[in-house]
């Protein structure tokens, strides 16, 4: 019997290459030997964005487009979108009684989230408690996988401590998940700018969607060596983001060795090492492209995949409910 896997993304813009490393080349593997549901975060999107939804409401076709354009096959993997699934919400209230205000105003990823976000004693209740709805978002499906990044291990070990206490109290209803960790080079790709963060708010990222003179000068203005002002000086590779996506995409990895050994040593100018990465990426790029048009040409065809991977998501939801309700003495019907 394959194993449940659930991944899954928030829907606030488009995918940049940045996902494409730390997730979506995963899900590209896992769709063909795992039962892979793909979660449309959107109610997570929410508890941050909740003034504005269109945005949360736009995204969602464009993450699966996304999706569809690198690969991800709606016959082997469930696109789903979170807020359809009402049961997702059900169990995170019956969750939130398992876990203490204590116990989330300690969890090291939400209290990183909510200093980087400034909300100091202004959080929203639901961005606070949301790893008791990722918890429900996952043993919904009774998914035994969860591919996550290091920083998001927190997140897992919460959901370890929920399933452990319901199952303690009510019976062996509920799956741990194991977390799935990323042993890609990078796990989590620089901005354009050398920031340890890619976004599209920071305006450093290179997006799935863009068109080929689009990728083209945002790799000619990456950050390399401030300190390599002359061809024929030596320059420093390490924390330079073209020799880290070089590192990640370049097809050769001989050559990419001997460019930067001769980057090293003088003599090579960043303009060619740029052109170089730059004909990498478009040839990484260009199919995703094309493919993401063909599905964009058809969004009724695209919302029927999402409708479907929705109906069949819901389905097993209903089904672990059925059990919770059981287990937990409140099926009065």
């Amino acid at each position: 019997m394959k194993k449940i896997v659930l991944t899954g993304d928030r829907p606030t813009g488009p995918l940049h290459l940045g996902h494409y490393v730390g997730s979506l080349k995963n899900r590209l593997l896992l769709q063909e030997d795992h039962d892979q549901f793909v979660m449309i975060a959107d109610v997570q999107a929410l508890t941050d964005n909740a003034e504005n939804p269109e945005k949360v409401r736009a995204s969602v076709t464009e993450v699966v487009l996304d999706y569809l354009a690198v690969g991800i096959d709606p016959t082997k993997s469930t696109i789903f979108i979170q807020s359809m699934i009402p049961e997702i919400a059900e169990l995170t209230v019956f969750f939130l009684n398992l876990v203490t205000v204590a116990r989330l105003h300690h969890n090291p990823t939400v209290k990183d989230e909510i200093k980087q976000k400034g909300y100091g004693e202004s959080i929203p209740a639901g961005f606070f408690m949301y790893p008791v709805s990722q918890a429900a978002d996952i043993t919904i499906l009774k998914a035994s996988i969860v591919p996550v990044g290091q920083d998001q291990l927190p997140m897992i070990e919460q959901t370890h401590e929920i399933v452990r206490k319901f199952n303690r109290l009510y019976g062996d209803v509920l799956v741990e998940p194991a977390a799935l960790v990323p042993t890609a080079l990078t796990g989590r790709l620089p901005g354009l700018d050398g920031k340890a963060k890619m976004g599209k708010s920071l305006g450093n990222a290179i997006f799935l969607s863009d068109e080929a003179d689009v990728v083209t000068k945002k790799v000619m203005s990456m950050y390399t060596d401030e300190n390599h002002l002359r061809v024929e000086d030596p320059g420093q590779i390490d924390g330079n983001a073209v020799f880290m996506y070089l590192d990640e995409f370049g097809r050769d990895q001989a050559a990419v060795a001997d460019m930067k050994a001769h980057y090293q040593r003088g003599g090579l100018g960043d303009v060619k090492v740029k052109r170089y990465l730059n004909d990498e990426l478009q040839a990484l790029l260009s199919p995703i492209r094309e493919r993401r048009k063909q599905y964009a040409a058809d969004l009724g065809h695209v919302m029927r995949i999402i409708q479907e991977g929705t109906a069949r998501a819901r389905e097993r939801a209903q089904q672990t409910m059925a059990q919770v309700r059981r287990a937990m003495k409140i099926d009065y019907f």
